[in-house]
């Protein structure tokens, strides 16, 4: 039997979800932060975020080549990215040398997917190499996480990241994905009611649930972008940098996870109990089926620091 976001959610049907499948991003913020940035250095530090992290998140992100926890579920990155080092991602594909079968006899729930989009000519392609992102992953009994990134195309004078992202959800999100994660409207600043009305037009317009990302939000700024776009029909978060990245400011990464960190992911995690969509307020009543895996949300919420 396949799961269902159970797998992913709290109890309450709600998401607090760690990002941690950064490839040369990683590596430019270690070495921005004066830190060893190589393969031994990152394996260390995916370890030891899944380590401090994972047990009090609802779902964990990781990337092939990594130990994921055993819990919560984990979702295997399945994207291969266009990416100079030092530079943000400009395009993805497929990853074709992930095993969506073996993915799942090796304990993932599901499978992500980042889709860079742009008005472009490429658009077309994008929408199909997403639709047939979620077929394999139906056809392997997994979830699909896809996950939109708006950008202006090359020579685009005109981007508006607002409407960007909810194009981005008109032409990806017929495709159906488990779960769709969106970019915060306007980055999380400037008017709160005009960022959760950018909200509720995303859940007007996606027919399954959906969830916010970090990137392009500065790290204060996260727990308020989340709030506004819980409060606008978001069921949660799916987030890297804003948890993690106060590890790589200390001498003492471990000790800064297991606290820092740790109290930021417990107050994201209070703030989407409280505001957040479950998921399955955001699906037909013909989809919400048992769950097959639930856990408790971990030892409690923490004061965040924020």
């Amino acid at each position: 039997m396949s799961p269902t976001l159970d797998a992913l959610a709290y109890p309450d049907g709600t998401f607090a979800m760690v990002a941690m499948d950064q490839r040369e991003s990683l590596r430019t913020t270690l070495a921005e932060h004066g830190r060893p940035d190589d393969a031994a250095a990152i394996t260390s530090f995916k370890a030891a975020v899944a380590e401090h992290l994972a047990p009090l998140a609802s779902g964990f992100l990781i990337d092939k080549g990594y130990d994921a926890p055993r819990e919560p579920g984990w979702i295997l990155a399945a994207d291969a990215l266009t990416q100079e080092r030092g530079g943000p991602v400009t395009d993805t594909q497929l990853d074709e040398s992930v095993d969506a079968s073996a993915a799942r006899a090796e304990g993932a729930v599901a499978l992500k997917l980042l889709v860079i989009w742009k008005r472009d000519d490429q658009a077309a392609r994008r929408v199909e190499m997403a639709a047939e992102f979620v077929r394999r992953c139906a056809d392997a009994g997994l979830l699909s996480v896809l996950e939109p990134v708006a950008q202006p195309a090359p020579g685009e004078d005109d981007f508006e990241l607002d409407a960007a992202i909810v194009e981005a959800a008109e032409a990806l999100g017929p495709v159906r994905p488990d779960l769709y994660k969106a970019q915060v409207p306007s980055r999380g600043l400037g008017d709160p009611n005009q960022i959760i009305k950018t909200c509720e037009q995303l859940t007007n317009t996606l027919d399954v649930p959906w969830v916010v990302l970090s990137n392009g939000v500065a790290r204060d700024d996260f727990p308020r972008a989340v709030e506004l776009a819980c409060r606008g029909g978001a069921s949660g978060t799916l987030a890297g940098r804003a948890l993690w990245t106060p590890a790589l400011e200390t001498d003492a990464p471990a000790d800064a996870l297991s606290t820092t960190c740790r109290d930021r992911l417990a107050l994201i995690a209070n703030i989407v109990h409280t505001h957040a969509r479950p998921w399955k307020n955001a699906v037909s009543n013909d989809q919400a089926v048992l769950p097959v895996d639930r856990r408790e949300v971990g030892q409690g919420v923490f004061a965040g620091e924020e």
